[in-house]
């Protein structure tokens, strides 16, 4: 790269679905973190895609889509200009065909940058990161896809998808994977070794820090004596939101001292409600809470509980640590690397709830210190996140010029 090339602030045109919006403005914070940061070291333009099929406006109130239609075509979030293209998804369909739908829906939008770009960011791998390798070409730049978790290790793994994969991943100029095992699924795709990269996210100290567990308490309204586990994320079956009611329902009775916290929505809310109400003043479901909100359910817990039986590298697992709380999790993706030292909490295996009671009830209970696990747990904030990945995005440039 010439002299002004290097010191010019590379321009990135970003193309994903997971992004808040109007609609679902708590949806994806860790995207919207490092987007963030990221924005401090490069020019943004954010495509952040609305799923649409006709008639998805006129859909029950209680649809997704119906709220999805509302977004507005452009909007500001946190100081990021960011356009909503509608990119038509018709439910049902086979799910290989998701991508090409998709890229001919954001092409229109993707072409009027063409000469205004330097790099093509498509921060999903299915349908967004497919669908960026075909748009950079479009463009005239170069294309990097980030990995988060699901988009590979469920998405990724049904046939059509994993198809378009196998032929899409390769073609980037670089791919980002927040865990080493993400990284592992992207060469068994084709990816060579010199493309990935491992850059992890990052997490908001300002908002993630030990606090006074007794104030937490007393300001959500919960038990002050009571040892308590906490669940902060999507209630859906891979999740292991089911796996953690069938814990629960085990440990009950022998370990009345235990309480547990849920928040978050999704499919299961039905299924955690009932089990608040086979244990009532032990169970408490606070449904969705917006992300500020987070902290203070972190303070007051003394064990966050992430059952899932896949993931990438949970940021929700980085925000515990921060916030000096050991975690109980499955031994799947990024979590292992996590919670490397037992000072840290507990691994156990996915889909199985008798292991997943008894570790909730060990740790809950173990006397620890909250300054020490958020010391031995730290992994860096966003602005270190952001700098690595526009070093990632800055090679892949480099190297398409040269």
């Amino acid at each position: 790269m010439t002299t002004d090339a290097a010191a010019a602030r590379l321009r990135v045109l970003v193309i994903t679905k997971i992004f808040p919006n109007a609609a679902e403005p708590d949806s994806a914070p860790f995207n919207r973190q490092q987007l963030g940061a990221l924005a401090a070291h490069a020019d943004l333009s954010i495509l952040a895609t609305i799923p649409w099929y006709p008639g998805a406006g006129l859909a029950g109130k209680w649809s997704s889509a119906a709220k999805l239609a509302r977004v507005p075509a452009r909007e500001t979030i946190d100081g990021l200009d960011v356009r909503h293209p509608r990119t038509l998804f018709i439910p049902r369909i086979a799910h290989g065909l998701w991508a090409p739908l998709y890229a001919a829906s954001v092409a229109p939008f993707a072409l009027a940058y063409r000469g205004k770009v330097d790099v093509v960011l498509g921060t999903w791998a299915y349908p967004d990161g497919a669908a960026a390798v075909a748009l950079a070409k479009l463009v005239g730049v170069p294309a990097v896809i980030k990995l988060h978790g699901s988009d590979m290790n469920q998405i990724g793994k049904l046939p059509g998808p994993r198809r378009v994969l196998r032929q899409a991943l390769p073609r980037a100029a670089r791919v980002v994977a927040v865990s080493r095992a993400l990284a592992d699924e992207a060469r068994g795709l084709g990816v060579a070794d010199d493309r990935i990269a491992i850059v992890m996210n990052g997490v908001d100290a300002s908002l993630f820090h030990p606090r006074d567990r007794a104030a937490a308490r007393a300001e959500l309204g919960l038990a002050k004596d009571a040892k308590l586990a906490l669940y902060v994320g999507n209630l859906k079956e891979t999740k292991g939101t089911r796996d953690l009611a069938a814990a629960f329902d085990a440990l009950a009775k022998d370990a009345p001292d235990v309480h547990l916290a849920i928040v978050g929505g999704g499919p299961d809310r039905g299924l955690v409600d009932a089990l608040a109400q086979r244990h009532p003043g032990r169970v408490t479901v606070a449904g969705p809470r917006p992300l500020a909100e987070v902290p203070t359910w972190m303070a007051a817990c003394d064990t966050l509980v992430l059952p899932s039986w896949a993931e990438g590298t949970p940021n929700v697992v980085l925000e515990a640590l921060a916030a000096g709380r050991r975690v109980v999790g499955s031994s799947v993706g990024g979590i292992p690397d996590l919670l490397a030292e037992p000072a840290l909490g507990e691994l156990v295996p996915p889909r199985d709830p008798a292991a997943l009671a008894a570790a909730i009830v060990r740790v809950a209970r173990a006397p620890y210190d909250p300054v020490a696990i958020a010391a031995r747990g730290a992994r860096g904030g966003w602005a270190d996140s952001a700098r690595q990945q526009l070093g990632v995005l800055t090679d892949a440039v480099a190297e398409a010029r040269g």
